[in-house]
């Protein structure tokens, strides 16, 4: 028989067809009632297949007693709480490495399109602006200017690569110093003081919940850009809008979001921000890859061999 898994949530098409194709898989998200759901199914369920933000607790893994396995789609595993895994023996992977070109690129097209202002500039096209008022104005080059990478780990080194390319000097803050050849800050207020446009790249969770808040922005000034392509929890979002509002920094690029798809509608009227709906890894390669590898390590561990991308 095939073995049993429960789906968290509506995710990737591809790979939700993949994954019910391989195993007996009943999906969670859209159970009218939960409780009857995991009544009906849990007492053979062996692993969890997770999408998105929906939060993986040990109220949630004590309900599967055999419970063995935690694949989710995608890098972050902030929404699984891995001391219950750990303390419950089990396996968690994600899916890292095959989004990070991707990634990246949006990455450096939120800062090209932040500090060049090019949405802002085609609208003023679109607007008839150009011909009544005149030529857009003036914006300012990225090259030259120093990029602040808060959490330099695999997706941040492929941005540095595009952003070098462009000329941007590269600095960073880590909870540990790395072997690289870029000035190293002990923390994000520092950081954010030494650079033109602080690049948010750290992981979501408590260790970094509104690590970006009134004092780095301070730090980053009336002159300094803010992108943020890791998660929406990690800046402090209203001081974000009111420092935006009140030009206290010059700008923010934002891939990423504290309630989405819920984004304040106050972001909408500011023409110093520019607003992606998280589309970091949104190319059809990308996400097939990373359904593959969801796929892949729950195909490894039913057959008794090591999973691919173990987190715990």
């Amino acid at each position: 028989m095939k073995p049993e898994i429960i789906i968290t949530a509506r995710g990737h098409a591809g790979t939700m067809t993949a994954l019910q194709a391989e195993f007996t898989a009943h999906l969670m998200g859209e159970a009218p009632d939960r409780a009857a759901f995991l009544k009906q199914h849990a007492a053979n369920v062996r692993g969890l297949a997770t999408f998105g933000p929906a939060p993986v607790d040990g109220k949630l893994m004590d309900q599967l007693p055999k419970l063995e396995i935690i694949s989710n789609f995608g890098v972050g595993v902030d929404a699984i709480n891995l001391d219950d895994a750990r303390k419950r023996g089990a396996i968690v992977t994600n899916t890292p490495d095959v989004l990070n070109e991707a990634v990246a690129d949006v990455a450096l097209a939120l800062i090209l399109n932040t500090v060049r202002r090019f949405p802002q500039s085609e609208q003023y096209l679109r607007a008839g602006n150009w011909a009544a008022r005149g030529p857009y104005p003036l914006t300012t080059d990225i090259g030259g200017k120093v990029l602040g990478v808060l959490g330099l780990g695999r997706i941040g080194e492929a941005i540095v690569k595009r952003a070098t390319t462009c000329g941007m000097k590269i600095r960073y803050h880590n909870r540990n110093r790395k072997d690289l050849p870029y000035p190293y800050d002990p923390d994000a207020v520092t950081l954010a003081k030494e650079s033109d446009v602080l690049l948010v790249v750290t992981p979501g969770g408590p260790e970094t919940n509104k690590l970006v808040n009134a004092k780095v922005l301070d730090a980053l000034g009336p002159q300094g850009f803010l992108v943020n392509i890791a998660r929406g929890s990690v800046i402090d979002e209203p001081v974000l809008l009111l420092y935006l509002q009140e030009k206290r920094i010059a700008g923010a690029g934002l891939d990423v979001f504290a309630d989405e798809p819920r984004v304040p509608p106050e972001f909408f009227t500011l023409d110093n921000c520019v607003l992606f709906p998280h589309v970091g890894s949104a190319t059809v390669e990308t996400r097939k890859a990373m359904g593959d590898l969801q796929v892949e390590n729950l195909r490894l561990h039913f057959a008794g061999k090591p999973v691919k991308t173990r987190v715990v």
